[in-house]
């Protein structure tokens, strides 16, 4: 599922071919909205809201859409071939004289009042790259269940909206704390929220969700996706294993997550790269600072 940063660059790119202009194609291709009549309506704004996508038209109507694992919008010059994925796939579309922006396999298409926006991303918490960010609700928020783990609980949207998976493990590592560590048992959670944000915020306008600084593809990460490769900082293998989601009825192996033993400090589970798991990492006496 895309990051928040990732969500906020397709809102760019849609607002910048969209925003302001005229529709002369629109289709909606779900059952609820198939005969939604939105030609002629100027798009107000393409506005981001944690990982969901709000294009707001004159008249007072919304179209709510979410990428989940598998979305996409791709935007293509009038008269250019689509190539985003075969025709059955395609959710939304909407034109202007210059683009038509296609949504493909989109499995959140809703067409809405405006006023009633909050009936669908009201639940969410401060909007990492809102203009409203708030660290203090973001922090009660977390704090409101100390001892559930400090990875679900950043990833779940209602605590603060935008972090993916990517994020939480990472933020996880540069606290120096395993993913499964209690949240009241984080030291200085307020540096880890901060960092949340200082990270989308640079991450907003470039791919590849950059935490160490380095923007070569093989040095973006400290620890998501390198499983059983070195860590960065001390050289000992990289273990993974599944975790639950963050949210109600998810499946255990909805989530994969990544962690150094040494580096890192707290409660483990079992690791399925061959190295087993442990009830705590060899650096337990080691809680490495903030960076």
């Amino acid at each position: 599922m895309p990051e928040g940063d990732s969500v906020f660059r397709v809102a760019a790119q849609l607002q910048q071919v969209l925003g302001g202009r005229v529709l002369t194609l629109a289709d909606l291709r779900v059952p609820a909205h198939a005969t939604a009549d939105l030609v002629g309506r100027r798009v107000l704004e393409v506005a981001p809201r944690g990982k969901h996508l709000l294009t707001r038209l004159d008249g007072g109507l919304t179209l709510h859409t979410h990428l989940r694992m598998d979305g996409r919008w791709k935007v293509f010059t009038a008269g250019e071939r689509w190539t985003g994925g075969a025709d059955w796939q395609i959710r939304a579309v909407l034109g202007t004289a210059g683009h038509t922006a296609v949504g493909y396999r989109l499995p959140v298409v809703e067409l809405l009042p405006t006023a009633q926006e909050e009936s669908t991303v009201g639940h969410l918490g401060p909007d990492l790259l809102g203009p409203g960010w708030d660290a203090e609700e973001a922090l009660r928020r977390l704090l409101a269940q100390p001892e559930r783990p400090i990875a679900p609980a950043l990833l779940d949207q209602c605590n603060l909206a935008g972090i993916g998976n990517v994020y939480a493990n990472e933020l996880c590592f540069m606290a120096g704390v395993t993913p499964w560590t209690p949240v009241g048992q984080v030291a200085r959670l307020d540096r880890v929220v901060a960092l949340a944000h200082r990270l989308l915020g640079l991450n907003r306008l470039r791919h590849g969700h950059v935490t160490t600084g380095d923007t070569r593809v093989d040095r973006r990460h400290w620890v998501y996706g390198r499983a059983r490769q070195p860590c960065r900082r001390c050289g000992t293998p990289v273990r993974t294993t599944g975790f639950g989601a963050a949210g109600p009825g998810a499946s255990a192996q909805d989530r994969v997550v990544f962690w150094c033993p040494r580096c890192q400090s707290g409660p483990t589970g079992a690791s399925t790269d061959g190295a087993g798991g442990s009830r705590t990492t060899e650096g337990q006496t080691r809680r490495r600072r903030l960076v």
